[in-house]
């Protein structure tokens, strides 16, 4: 499984994005593909700005990214993540959507990158 950061979601769908190519390389996979319900957020702003909303969403299903359900544990954890690895909290709650389900997360912050690999969770992007 690969947690898509929300960097390479948008990388994917913004037309002329520099890191377009890194970010199909990552979404074209036989992996199964989850998203955390923020980093959807995250990136619908965008789509609501620019009238996308339709597009987005059925961008969501072409690619075959499903949205992660966070357990009860879930916004305990990623105030930890956040404190112990001085992230921002949506990237914390992105990090902890991979340690929790065991997958690579995909991002190409390299400061989130960093602090998944300081936890031994696997990084595609960076």
């Amino acid at each position: 499984m690969i947690v898509v950061d929300s960097c390479v979601l948008i990388a994917h769908l913004q037309a002329g994005d520099a890191r377009a190519p890194e970010a199909l390389e990552i979404l074209d996979t036989e992996e199964e593909l989850l998203i955390h319900p923020l980093t959807v957020a995250e990136c619908f702003i965008g789509a609501i700005r620019t009238g996308q909303e339709a597009a987005f969403r059925g961008a969501l299903v072409r690619i075959g990214i499903e949205v992660w359900q966070p357990d009860a544990e879930h916004p305990f954890r990623s105030a930890r993540w956040r404190v112990e690895n001085r992230l921002k909290l949506p990237d914390a709650c992105i990090l902890d959507a991979a340690e929790h389900t065991g997958s690579t997360l995909a991002t190409f912050d390299e400061a989130l990158g960093a602090a998944a690999r300081t936890i031994g969770v696997p990084v595609v992007g960076v």
